[in-house]
C-alpha cells in the first residue's frame, strides 16, 4: 500500500506513534512508538523505555496497552486500535492478543523479530481465541529510515 491509499486519520495516529519514536532514539532507546486509538482519539501512548526502565518489557507497544488499560480501568481494549512504528516481536503481538486489540497498523516490518506476519503470525494464529485485523505499511519508509538512522549513528 502506498501513502495514498491511506486515509488521513490513519496517517495522523502513525505520525504520533514516530514523534513517540524520536523521542526514545533521543533518550538513547531503540526509536520505536505506539499508540492506542479509540473513536478517534488517542487514549494511551508509549515509547521504548528498556534502558531508562531496566526493564525488557518496556517495548512501546506494552507501554501505551499499559497507559490505555489503567485509564480505562479494564485489561479488554476490545474497541481499540494500536498504531506502532515497527512490527510487534513475539511478547508485543502476544499482549495484543491477550488485551484483545481488534486492529494493528505497524509501520515497517520486523525482519529479526516481527511476529505480526513476517517470522511468525500471533495475531491471526487460529489456535489462539482472539484474532486481530493487521495492517502494515502505513509510514513504511519514515518509520525504516528512522531506525536505520539511529543504528548507523550508534556504530559509528
Amino acid at each position: 500500500m502506498n501513502e495514498m491509499d491511506w486515509d488521513i486519520e490513519h496517517l495522523r495516529f502513525m505520525e504520533v506513534a514516530i514523534d513517540l519514536a524520536k523521542q526514545a532514539g533521543k533518550a538513547g532507546e531503540i526509536p520505536v512508538g505506539a499508540v492506542v486509538v479509540r473513536d478517534g482519539k488517542i487514549l494511551g501512548s508509549g515509547m521504548n523505555a528498556r534502558e531508562c526502565g531496566r526493564d525488557p518489557t518496556l517495548h512501546a507497544e506494552i507501554v501505551a496497552l499499559r497507559n490505555t488499560a489503567l485509564l480505562l480501568g479494564n485489561w479488554r481494549l476490545d474497541n481499540c486500535s494500536l498504531y506502532v512504528t515497527l512490527e510487534p516481536c513475539p511478547m508485543c503481538a502476544g499482549a495484543l492478543v491477550q488485551a484483545r486489540i481488534p486492529q494493528l497498523f505497524f509501520g515497517c516490518e520486523d525482519p529479526k523479530a516481527g511476529a505480526c506476519g513476517t517470522l511468525y503470525d500471533i495475531p491471526r494464529d487460529s489456535r489462539l481465541n482472539h484474532r486481530i485485523l493487521v495492517r502494515k505499511g502505513i509510514l513504511r519508509e519514515e518509520c525504516a529510515r528512522i531506525l536505520r538512522d539511529f543504528f548507523q549513528a550508534r556504530r559509528r
